[in-house]
């Protein structure tokens, strides 16, 4: 059964020696959306149509997800290679530069590209993934590294797709049900649709790379020089019910980020533009206008 609405179109595009998936619809300005784990472009079906109306959307598959490629290197999945497939992806679609749109892994792509390509990134707009350098610095509170415990033991070889495989991958699905606060943000048919994309043939191990590589990702380095002050027009969006991520890791952001906005979103989870999407889309044009 195919995912796609009326008026969505897919394509692929070849970047960093990859060829990677996205679905698209509308014309204009570039915003580009990338997802998080264990997702892939669906988690954007509530802002595709509501943005196309003005833009050009795309929501890529990233590397290792869904339809694009699976590189079977655990090194392939730095944050060096995520950062030059954006950068790929921006000049393969014909742009100079987007609105970046990124949700958990996302989001830490699209904080990362942002530093090293402002000239590219009109405008940024994140949601339940904290900067950088917060989130390294919450990785030494007891309280995050509780929270945290999954990106230890993905670590593992082997176990962690084991696990996640079992019982035709009832965790993907437990994985929204159980953090969600709304449980009817997510229907039968879209949960099949997580369950299928990471049972594709060499995704699983590629979604969980990511982790594999976090502890030596610049990403989690709390560099004062590495993450200097980022002057682009910035909006944070964040469920307050994220049982991963502490909302204490958004607090002092505006001390790296010049141009910064907050929205909270209370009774509601990490899936903050799945679980709310009215209320996030309504953030994000307020934000863009």
């Amino acid at each position: 059964m195919s995912l796609l609405k009326q008026g969505w179109q897919e394509g692929y595009v070849h970047t960093n020696g990859i060829n990677l998936h996205y679905v698209t619809q509308g014309e204009g300005r570039l915003m580009l959306m990338l997802h998080g784990f264990p997702e892939f472009w669906y988690s954007w079906r509530h802002q595709i149509p509501e943005f196309a109306q003005d833009y050009k959307v795309v929501a890529i598959d990233l590397r290792g997800y869904n339809d694009s490629d699976k590189p079977k290197d655990v090194e392939a999945y730095k944050m060096s290679e995520l950062t030059k497939d954006i950068e790929g992806v921006i000049e393969g679609l014909g742009y100079q530069s987007c609105i970046l749109v990124g949700h958990d892994w996302g989001g830490a792509i699209a904080w990362s590209f942002a530093y090293a390509h402002p000239e590219m990134v009109d405008k940024l707009i994140v949601l339940n993934l904290p900067h950088p350098a917060k989130f390294a610095q919450g990785l030494h509170s007891p309280q995050q590294l509780l929270k945290s415990w999954y990106m230890f033991f993905f670590q593992l070889p082997l176990l962690p797709e084991l696990i996640i495989q079992s019982n035709d991958y009832e965790l993907i699905s437990f994985a929204f049900t159980n953090m969600a606060v709304d449980k009817s943000a997510f229907s039968q048919e879209d949960l099949e649709a997580y369950k299928d994309a990471a049972a594709k043939r060499g995704a699983l191990t590629a979604m969980l790379n990511y982790y594999r590589n976090i502890f030596d990702n610049s990403f989690l380095t709390n560099n004062q020089q590495q993450w200097k002050m980022l002057d682009l027009p910035t909006l944070m969006i964040w469920g307050e019910n994220d049982t991963a991520l502490g909302k204490e890791l958004t607090y002092g952001t505006e001390e790296y980020v010049s141009n910064f906005q907050i929205k909270y979103i209370p009774n509601c989870s990490h899936w903050v533009q799945q679980e709310r999407p009215e209320l996030v889309n309504q953030y994000m044009r307020e934000f863009l206008s």
